[in-house]
């Protein structure tokens, strides 16, 4: 059997058809394509892409389906997957020296470019669409979701582990009168968080996480846990740990992934994350042993999709004003990473949990939050 027919077998299954018209439907440009993905899996139908070699109607439907369909129960383990799964599991590859890489690689890619791309407060985490019909709602609901989650009060000194460009300190400092301490990796966040932040009770540090030693009456993590690493989930709590106050509460932020893994997708890995990996509730609970107890568990994975959608949306209106400074295979990498993770977010392989942690429990129970 040849690749091409192979793959065709596989996509019939998907309900998807090579050079149909629906929104699931491919067009192939390269012949190449078939044994480059059947050799390199995600990795190589990526960078396929990326070179120009497919192109799908609908992205986010093609992948929709094709995850909906399980068909990587019909691949056998690729070179790329192994290389990748054998390095995360020999070498600590967000240790301390390693921690920056994301925020050089990913995070400052360019303030012009999250700009366009998200909401105006540019928080660049999932958006809580309860009741929200736009981007902007979407987001300032989360960031107040997460203040009633901790009871976040006046005077109240907050600690943000993967701030971002401040999105959360701003809006705790604004609306509810706390100081907030945000910790980020990339130094093009840090220079606009503190813009944006100019006289609020709000300092933004360029600093890991584990070099953070003093006392909160709250923490949070949005968005951040994911850099994090197998490996150090046991110290990323110890540091929460020792850092929060009794009473308080730690509210943890975090897209998760059904099963137990090491690493992240290869092209996601190489492209997008470096060193980024999803946790599971197994890793995350065996990670906290101890050290917290679980007062609240909140999935709304589901609005993932409808999150990315919009961030592509508009980076797409903006691509006119970037195209010059970022290039084509740039657009297509950012448009395959973005409808690409809006197509797993809709097949539910993506999960969004808020968790709200605390040290000792809460006498009487602690009330959750929707």
């Amino acid at each position: 059997m040849s690749a091409r027919t192979f793959i065709e077998d596989l996509l019939q299954k998907a309900d998807v058809t090579i050079g149909g018209s629906r929104p699931q439907d491919i067009t192939v440009h390269d012949e190449r394509l078939w044994n480059r993905a059947i050799r390199y899996g995600t990795l190589g139908l990526g960078e396929a892409y990326m070179d120009g070699w497919w192109d799908a109607n609908e992205l986010d439907v093609f992948f929709h389906k094709v995850l909906l369909a399980r068909l990587e129960k019909h691949f056998k383990v690729n070179l790329a997957s192994v290389l990748v799964i054998a390095k995360a599991f020999l070498f600590n590859l967000q240790s301390g020296k390693d921690a920056f890489t994301v925020g050089e690689v990913h995070y400052d890619l360019g303030n012009d470019l999250y700009s366009a791309m998200l909401d105006k407060r540019m928080t660049y985490t999932c958006g809580y669409w309860k009741k929200a019909k736009t981007l902007d709602e979407a987001q300032e609901a989360k960031l107040e979701l997460i203040c009633k989650k901790i009871g976040l009060k006046k005077g109240d000194r907050v600690l943000d582990i993967g701030c971002g460009w401040g999105s959360f300190a701003k809006y705790a400092a604004e609306r509810y009168g706390a100081s907030v301490v945000g910790v980020t990796v990339s130094v093009e966040q840090a220079a606009l968080a503190r813009k944006l932040c100019e006289g609020l009770p709000v300092e933004i540090r360029v600093q890991d996480y584990r070099e953070v030693n003093e006392p909160f009456d709250h923490i949070v993590s949005i968005g951040m846990f994911e850099h994090v690493g197998v490996k150090n989930y046991r110290e990323y709590f110890k540091v929460a740990n020792r850092c929060l106050k009794d009473g308080g509460f730690f509210l943890l932020h975090t897209i998760g992934y059904k099963a137990s893994q090491l690493t992240s997708d290869p092209w996601i890995t190489k492209y997008i994350f470096p060193g980024g990996v999803l946790p599971s509730i197994t890793q995350i609970g065996k990670a906290i042993e101890n050290l917290f107890i679980v007062e609240d568990l909140h999935n709304f994975g589901a609005y993932y999709d409808t999150t990315l959608m919009a961030w592509f949306k508009n980076f797409d209106a903006a691509w006119p004003t970037l195209k010059e400074k970022y290039g084509e295979r740039f657009y297509r990498m950012w448009k395959y990473y973005l409808l690409s993770c809006a197509g797993v977010a809709r097949a539910r392989e993506m999960q969004l949990w808020q968790i709200v942690l605390s040290k000792d429990g809460v006498p009487g129970g602690y009330t959750s939050v929707r």
